[in-house]
Parts: structure tokens; sequence; C-alpha cells
């Protein structure tokens, strides 16, 4: 059996960017705190595999089920977890990644850290559509530069209105095919900047720069680069405040026996042996994800709460987005037979492109950025894969291998990551019969793309091929068409699902007022990306921790007036 837990002053659920900024700063505000965690230990410096060769495994680094993105990627999880199933409305497509370790997603993520602009928290004064923010960007500015300065990120100030500028470290120059893809930029007038990534390229107390040996997807040793895991979870051991539970599969959020209305801890489930457990707290915070905190919510009914807890206005699990996305690569000839020099850099491309033009002018609202890849990397499974249709088209032996010398790294990709607009008919709720292996009903995803999306993903492909021409490379892919939605990604599987718990005004439009505490209980809390009403055609990561320290302060204020 699992040794007693203490009552606890906060207790929260999850432990990736807003389960971690919140234990982080909950402790350091003197508040005892107990961080739920479904999934195993975790720990960088001990349990990544940075610097193993590709062929130390025999798989050469193939995916595996529990690491879809190859098995020396850190992220244990994904879209389909044994005994985890989700399901999917008739006719719907979407996939649902959940990580089930300490950290979270943080562990795999691509550090992209890029702040919500002013027009991003009011999108509906500016376009009609959606709805807008309680807050401003002048709310969360000064958590931004917190956070700036706590994870440390590089960039460069350009001064773009909608794209605003951190405190940044210094960017690391671009590499060759980099190169290549900004001059191409600045000639179709695409702008083309330093990205932004949560990685030391200077010293932080404890963290060292980072090498650029180019593998920060398999967790870093020297915490060169943010994870929750050991930058946020770690030091927050180290003030003795924190009580970390791994294994802890939240089933149920209670409420007080005395009929007020108010939460008085979790009910979970320990994985390791299926014992239930409870743990008191006088606050409680949800940062599970988007999606988990919703099915938290609605698991949770009770004679008070008989549709979900905190669910009086019926929003919970609804307005659910996720980032549009599609990919093009390209063959550039000017990359053959290229003379062998040092590629190495972060683990990550040192330059993207932030949406550059003026929706008024197009035929659909909202934009978009674009991610680039290429050049030689670490040869692994799948390496140089679709050889056979570069010039002259394949062989074996001796000339294949010469190919292979001659063409490696003569590729570039681009990838588009936009904003989807909430619609009414993207949501979940809980499946009326099917549960997992805990017993815990599980969820029912309902998605739908719409015309804004679709057409948004068209201008995207059409860009990406116009930049690959560009450069006197070759599509080897057709151009898709509106039956095959222009190639968008099916929706969940850019990994950026926000929404369903989010954040408003009117108790009756939303769950959570603008410090993220629910409008219908006032101890408890969302940390994640519920309660964002907007997606914004940013990686959420950033907004998600300056969010999860904005509502901590308060939660730690609040305490101490003895107002929760």
């Amino acid at each position: 059996m699992r040794k007693a837990v203490d009552a606890a002053d906060v207790c929260i659920v999850g432990s990736g960017a807003g389960g971690g900024m919140a234990a982080y700063v909950l402790t350091r505000a003197g508040l005892r705190v107990t961080l739920l965690e479904a999934g195993v230990p975790w720990d960088n410096t001990s349990d990544s595999a940075m610097l193993t060769w590709p062929y130390e495994s025999p798989r050469r680094g193939a995916s595996t089920r529990q690491r879809p993105f190859g098995e020396w990627d850190a992220c244990v999880g994904g879209w389909d977890l044994e005994g985890e199933p989700y399901t999917v409305a008739a006719g719907d497509k979407f996939r649902w990644w959940r990580a089930r370790m300490v950290g979270g997603r943080t562990n795999h993520w691509g550090r992209i850290s890029l702040r919500f602009g002013p027009r991003d928290f009011k999108p509906r004064s500016n376009d009609g559509l959606g709805d807008d923010w309680p807050i401003s960007y002048d709310d969360v500015r000064p958590y931004y530069d917190r956070v700036d300065q706590l994870v440390g990120i590089f960039g460069s100030k350009e001064g773009l209105p909608n794209a605003p500028d951190g405190l940044f470290l210094p960017p690391p120059r671009p590499r060759c095919y980099e190169l290549l893809i900004q001059q191409a930029a600045r000639r179709l007038d695409v702008t083309c900047i330093a990205s932004r990534l949560s990685i030391l390229t200077r010293p932080l107390p404890g963290r060292a720069a980072c090498h650029y040996c180019g593998q920060c997807y398999r967790g870093c040793r020297t915490n060169s680069n943010f994870s929750s895991t050991n930058v946020l979870v770690a030091p927050a051991l180290q003030t003795g405040r924190l009580t970390l539970l791994t294994h802890a599969m939240a089933r149920e959020i209670t409420l007080d026996r005395r009929g007020t209305g108010r939460v008085s801890g979790v009910t979970y489930v320990d994985t390791t042996d299926g014992s239930e457990h409870h743990v008191e707290a006088r606050v409680v915070v949800l940062a599970a994800s988007a999606c988990e905190s919703a099915r938290l919510l609605l698991n949770s009914k009770s004679s008070l709460f008989p549709s979900g807890l905190a669910n009086s206005s019926g929003v919970v699990g609804r307005y659910l987005t996720d980032t549009t996305g599609t990919d093009v690569s390209g063959f550039i000839p000017k990359l053959m037979d290229h003379v062998p020099h040092n590629h190495d850099g972060v683990g990550g491309a040192h330059i993207y492109m932030p949406w550059w033009l003026d929706n008024r002018k197009l035929d659909f609202p909202r934009g978009y950025h674009i991610e680039v890849w290429g050049g030689p990397d670490m040869p692994e499974y799948g390496f140089m894969g679709g050889i056979h249709r570069y010039p002259p088209g394949g062989g074996y032996g001796r000339r294949l291998k010469q190919d292979y010398r001659r063409y490696y790294g003569a590729y570039v990709g681009f990838s588009g990551r936009g904003e989807m607009i909430p619609n009414d008919q993207s949501y979940c709720e809980i499946d009326p019969s099917v549960v997992d292996r805990w017993g815990i009903p599980v969820l029912r995803f309902h998605w739908k793309w719409t015309d804004h999306e679709y057409l948004q993903v068209k201008h995207m492909q059409e860009t990406f091929r116009a930049l690959v021409h560009e450069m006197g490379g070759e599509v080897f892919s057709p151009m898709p068409g509106p039956e095959d939605g222009y190639g968008i990604a099916t929706g969940g599987s850019i990994i950026h699902e926000l929404g369903g718990v989010r954040m408003g005004d009117d108790p009756r439009r939303s769950v959570l007022n603008r410090y993220s505490q629910a409008h219908d209980v006032k101890n408890l809390f969302v940390a994640d990306g519920g309660p964002f009403v907007s997606q914004a055609d940013k990686n959420p990561t950033w907004t998600i921790l300056a969010l999860s320290w904005r509502t901590s302060d308060y939660i730690a204020d609040q305490l101490k007036k003895r107002a929760l």
C-alpha cells in the first residue's frame, strides 16, 4: 500500500508545463504542495539517451508504441496507450496524445517558445470571429518576462506587432540550408527571422549552455533546454515543501462533505496495484492537459454538480481547438555534393517564419507560422527514405551508396502551424459505455475543421511549394486538393489541443474567471491549456507557463488573505 500523504495546501494534478510551474511558484511561496503524476518518474540527468548512437539500438531509433517519435524520444506516451482508450464520434477523426511521465509533454516538445500577441488575446475584436479573452497581452506580459528569465530563451528583437519580442539570449547562426531558405524567403517577401527556442545559448545558474549535440528531443542531461521535469519540478522538490506522487491517476475531484460547494481534494488510483487513495487539500489545481482536465471535471459529478464539477455553464469540454498543420518537403540540387562541414546546432531549426500577411486581403481569417527542417541530421531508421525518387532514380550496391553520399542533406522541409477558430462541433464528452483499465469513464471526441482552416492550409501548401521552387528545387508529392482537405493534419496530431475549460467574464459562457479560477468553485483552478479562449498561430507552451505563474501568484495571495 502507498504511504499515507499529509493534507496539502494545494494539490496539483499533472506535472507538465502548467503543473510544474504551479509547483515551482507555490512551493517558493511557502505552501505545502502535493503533485500527482499519472506516469513514471524521469530525470534528464540519468534517464536521457543523449549521445547514444542510433546503431546501438536494434531498431536504429525507430518508433515504438510508447515512443511514436522514435525510441530515443524522451516522452513516454503516445496516441495509443494500452488500457487507456478514448473514442471518436462516427464519421469524425481525432487523435489524442497523452504523456505518462514526470514533466509530461515538455520532455518531448520542440522548445518553440512564442508569446501570444495583442491581437491573439482579442481576436473577436479584430475580425468578429470566436471570442475575446477576458485578459489582454499587457496582463500576461510581466509573466512572459519572468518565464523568459527563469527558463531561458534565444531569439532576435524584430519589433513585429503581433509576434512580441522577449528577453532573449543570443540566437545561433543559421545553418547552410537555412541560409538558402532565408534567401528564398526574402525574394518572396516572406518574413524569416531567428527562431525563438527555450534552449540556452548562455549558461544560467545550475544549467550549462547548449553544446549543440542537436538531440533536445531525447531529454537534455545538462538541462540546457527546458523541461518541466528538471527546470521546475526538481527545484520545487529541493524546497522540501513538494510531495511528488508518480503512478497516480486522478479519478475524481471530491467535494467538501459539509455542503459548502468547495473541493476537498483528489481521489486517485495507484496504477502499480490499482488501489485507491485520496489527497486532502485546501486548493486543487488541474494541470493534466486540456482534455484530461475536462475529463476529470465531467467525471466529478454530484448532487450539486450533476453535469460535472464547475459545469453549470455546460461549457466544460466545449470549444476544443488544435493547431492546423501540413508539411511539404523538397529536393534541392544546390545542396548536393556539399563540402563536408560542421552542421551542428540546437535540436531544432535556427530560423522560422512568423505570420507576415494581412488576412483582410486573403480568403481565410487568422494566420500561421512556418517551421523549417532539413540538412544532414544523424542517420537513423528511415534515413533518406524515398531516395528512389531522386534523379537518376534508384540503384543498388556501390552506386546506391554513392547516391546516398551525394544526396545526403539535399532536401528541406516546411511545416505550417496555424490558428483554428473554435466551433460548436469540436468538443469532448464522456463516453456512456467505455471505461479505462481502472474503471474511469473515457472521453469521446467530436471534431470538425471548417473552410477557415482548409483554406489556410491550402495557402500553406502553395507557399511551401513556392519556396522550394524559389530555391531551384522540386517537390515530389502532388498538390493535395479539396477532397483531401488540402493535406490538413488530423485534429489532435499536432498535439496542441486547447480549450475545453475556457476562461471568461460571463459564468454562463465560461468555466473559469480571468485568474483561471472556477466560477462555481472558488478553490478550484486550471493551469494547463484548458483555459485558452483562442488557439493563435503560436505554440502554446510559453503562454501555459505564463498563465500558470499568474494563477499561482493569485492562489498564494488569496491563501495568505484566507480568501480561499
